[in-house]
Order: structure tokens, then C-alpha cells, then sequence
């Protein structure tokens, strides 16, 4: 195996093994806070020891090497960081904001909108990003091998409403391809569903995972495909990142963009006009800008609506209609997301 990289290098070393890239980016994550301050020359105490014990840091080394050094407020490091911050309550934000707990029908599938059904296939993610509406939920319940999903897969066969299925997490691509293949295979055989929409953080943090292997599984299915990245800020769409992105695109898979509106981190016209352009030139359809789910821990990121609606208005000035995405907000109970501009 591999050399596990224990020092504050943002680089990772050769893969001198069979271990894939992306395995090895997953496995050279940095999960201590003081060494994410050393690595970008910031103060030791920056960060919140008792906010990573609750919800653990981690951060793939190329997304950090994203990051500017010595900057506190660099919007990259606020997404990833523990802060102080966390540990203060306040009113109105819950351990399931989104109402996913309510809406599971069978172990790890959840149904909330007409004609769709989501799957948690994953507990775990590429980052832990510090406003993730799922911090909280109960991965324990997810099925963890194929043979768990039987119960869950049958309630979407004899549910011929059900024309498309969404894979979630987590992150679904944490899986590695055999894995990720042998559920596609068995969704692909019931014979009402249509499309196939995965919702992925992984191109973005670790493009490496954009395999060969990966792209065939998803083409070679009966299944439409349709993948959804999540990026919050330009910096993020480095030119490896765009490599990935493209190879998923010229293999005819669309691919959307969610974004999510957040404080010290895209709450300004400037920061969402340039990562919509970047999308666009991308080839990434800019989809949904979320306001962000009232999740316990994650307040300090809330803009106001009333603020969301604002900048809104300035980025609708200044980009072309097919560039602005939809500001969307999830209310637990409603039929579908509540379009807010």
C-alpha cells in the first residue's frame, strides 16, 4: 500500500499501489483541525475542537490546496472548518430540518415528491461540510450491504408511480464501482422507472473519482442519467475539476449544479455571478440555489431571505436567463421546494 501522508504537505504522493486515486485522496484526508491551520498558516485555536467531536472534520488535501493561505475567511475553509459558532442554539434550527426522518418509507429510502424516491446508499461523504442538513441523521438505519436494500428496492418495484430514483447520502459515489454497479443494475431492472438523478459532491472535492469504469456503468444503463454537483463558490472549479465534469458531460450525461446561499461564503452578487459564468463556460447547468436548511449547528451560515431575494434581483441583472439558477427553499410537509425567486 501506499505511504499514508502524515505531514502538512497539501500534495498527495504517487498511488504506488493498486488503490485507486480517489481512495487514496479519501484516505490522506486531513480529520485534525490544528493541522488544517498549520497546513494554512492560521493560529492553532482558529478552529473548535468541541465542534469537530460532534461533527468530526474532513477535507481532501487538493481541496485544500484551494484554499488561501493565512486567510480566516476564505470561503473554502469556512464550508470545512469547526467554529466556535456551532455550539450556540438557536431557536428554530433542528437536528432534521428537511423532515427526513418523517419521510423514510423503508430503511434508507425517503419519499417526499410525487413520481420520485430517494435512496441513502452512503453514511459517508467526500467533505464534511459544516452546514450539511444531514449532520444529524441517522445513518445507522441505512441498509449497509446489497442484500440490506431487498425491502427498500421492492417498495419502489410496486410503486409504478415512481418514475425516477434518486441516489443520496452521504455521498453515493463513496461506493466503489462494484458496489455502485450492482445497485444500479438492480434499479435498472424495474421496468416503470425512467431516470436515475445522483447527487454528488465528489467531482468537486475529489475529480479523481470521475473514472473510466464510473462514467460506463452510468451510460450503459436503460436508465437516463442525470448527475447533480454540488458547488458553492468559483474557487472550487479548478481546471481538474472542470476535466472531470467534462468527461461526464461529453459522455452525454447532463449535469446541474445545486449551490447553497451562505454567509462569509457566496452571500454577495459578485461571488454567484462568478461561479454561475464558471458553470456556464463548464457546460453546468446552474440549478438550484438553496437557502439553507435550518439544521442545528450551522445558524451563522443563514443569510435572511429578504437579503437572498436582494442579491437575487443584482444577479438576475447581470447574467442571461438560462445562467441564474432557481432560489429554492425545502419546507418540511410541502409537495415540492418553494421557489422563492
Amino acid at each position: 500500500m501506499a505511504t499514508i501522508v502524515t505531514s502538512d504537505s497539501m500534495s498527495v504522493p504517487p498511488d504506488l499501489s493498486d488503490e485507486k486515486a480517489w481512495q487514496l485522496a479519501l484516505r490522506t484526508a486531513v480529520r485534525e483541525p490544528v493541522q488544517l491551520c498549520r497546513m494554512l498558516d492560521l493560529p492553532t485555536g482558529w478552529a473548535s475542537a468541541t465542534a469537530a467531536e460532534e461533527f468530526p472534520l474532513f477535507a481532501p488535501r487538493g481541496y485544500i490546496a484551494r484554499m488561501r493561505k493565512g486567510d480566516p475567511a476564505d470561503p473554502l475553509l469556512r464550508q470545512v472548518l469547526p467554529l466556535s459558532d456551532e455550539e450556540v442554539s438557536q431557536p428554530g434550527f433542528t437536528l432534521d430540518a428537511v423532515g427526513d426522518v418523517e419521510s423514510t418509507v423503508a430503511p434508507g429510502l425517503l419519499q417526499k415528491y410525487q413520481g420520485r424516491a430517494l435512496l441513502v446508499v452512503s453514511a459517508a461523504c467526500a467533505v464534511h461540510c459544516r452546514y450539511c442538513f444531514r449532520r444529524h441523521f441517522p445513518y445507522s438505519d441505512v441498509p449497509h450491504s446489497m442484500n440490506a436494500w431487498d425491502e427498500s428496492l421492492e417498495q419502489i418495484r410496486e410503486d409504478a408511480s415512481i418514475h425516477e430514483v434518486l441516489l443520496s447520502g452521504g455521498d453515493p459515489w463513496m461506493l466503489v464501482d462494484h458496489q455502485l454497479l450492482e445497485l444500479l443494475k438492480r434499479l435498472d431492472t424495474i421496468g416503470h422507472l425512467r431516470r436515475l438523478r445522483v447527487h454528488t459532491r465528489l467531482p468537486i472535492m475529489i475529480p479523481q473519482r470521475v473514472t473510466d469504469e464510473l462514467v460506463d456503468n452510468l451510460c450503459n444503463l436503460r436508465l437516463t442519467p442525470i448527475v447533480v454537483v454540488h458547488a458553492n463558490h468559483v474557487a472550487e472549479l479548478n481546471d481538474e475539476v472542470g476535466n472531470a465534469l467534462a468527461r461526464l458531460i461529453d459522455a452525454g450525461i447532463p449535469v446541474l449544479n445545486q449551490a447553497v446561499l451562505l454567509r462569509g461564503v457566496n452571500d454577495n452578487c459578485q461571488s454567484l455571478v462568478e461561479l454561475c459564468e464558471r458553470l456556464i463556460d463548464l457546460r453546468v447547468i446552474p440549478y438550484y440555489l438553496h437557502q439553507l436548511d435550518r439544521v442545528a449547528g450551522a445558524a451563522h451560515f443563514e443569510v435572511p431571505v429578504r437579503v437572498g431575494l436582494k442579491i437575487m434581483d443584482e444577479v438576475r441583472s447581470q447574467l442571461p436567463g438560462y445562467a441564474v439558477p432557481r432560489y429554492v427553499q425545502e419546507i418540511r410537509g410541502e409537495t415540492h421546494k418553494r421557489i422563492l425567486a
